[in-house]
């Protein structure tokens, strides 16, 4: 039996998010889209991921509360989570660590190291090429997380008990990093902009889809875990 995954999407628009997870997720998905007031009931889950989104965790709106509210449920009673981008800081935030402002965007295909063996990344090189876009960062991880990747920019991945977290987008397709880096005019300059784009290519693509192994790597965590559950 497939797992069954609660989808926080945090996205401001529902696609292209909930496609690419949906891709990407070989599981039974129940997608809730946070910002618009949808949440989950209870717990009756195998776990839950929670998504990128254009809102910072420390806003303070009220669905970003609701949200907090619910992973924190999720956590006492034992789902194994994933958090990607705002997800991986919103888990952060969560468990006790600190979320800042970066100061500016990194943004486009980048080199983050694996610098501690991790369930997670089984099987994905050390040196990762990855899709990158944020502004805002975990500077302090949560107390008892292991770091396992990082680059000059900071903390891309922690593990806390059953819960993990990349900063990272390994969802992400060639068309919504084109769409995404578009996005950004005004936010970075023009000349950026278009050195990003010319970065999206084949190649850098090809390069990234190695971290897409997370999520089966996520879901074969969270079936052992149902199982052990089970008996």
């Amino acid at each position: 039996m497939r797992p069954r995954i609660a989808l926080l999407n945090a996205a401001q628009q529902v696609e292209p998010t909930s496609r690419n997870f949906r891709r990407e997720l070989d599981a039974d998905v129940v997608e809730f889209h946070c910002p618009a007031g949808e949440f989950p009931d209870g717990y009756g889950y195998d776990g839950f991921v929670v998504t990128g989104s254009w809102a910072s965790v420390y806003w303070d709106r009220e669905w970003i509360g609701r949200l907090k509210t619910w992973v924190g449920g999720a956590i006492e009673v034992g789902l194994p989570g994933l958090g990607v981008c705002f997800g991986h800081q919103l888990l952060a935030d969560v468990l006790g660590g600190r979320v800042d402002a970066l100061g500016e965007y990194e943004i486009g295909y980048r080199t983050v190291v694996q610098d501690e063996d991790n369930r997670l990344l089984d099987g994905v090189d050390d040196r990762m090429t990855v899709f990158t876009t944020h502004s805002d960062h975990v500077v302090d991880a949560p107390p008892g997380a292991t770091v396992f990747a990082r680059n000059e920019y900071g903390i891309h991945g922690f593990r806390k008990g059953r819960l993990f977290a990349v900063q990272f987008h390994p969802e992400y397709d060639m068309e919504t990093a084109r769409v995404v880096t578009e996005g950004k005019r005004g936010e970075i300059d023009d000349e950026r902009v278009a050195m990003v784009l010319d970065g999206i290519t084949d190649e850098q693509y090809e390069a990234a889809c190695e971290a897409k192994q997370l999520f089966d790597n996520f879901l074969a965590y969270v079936t052992e875990h149902r199982k052990l559950q089970e008996q």
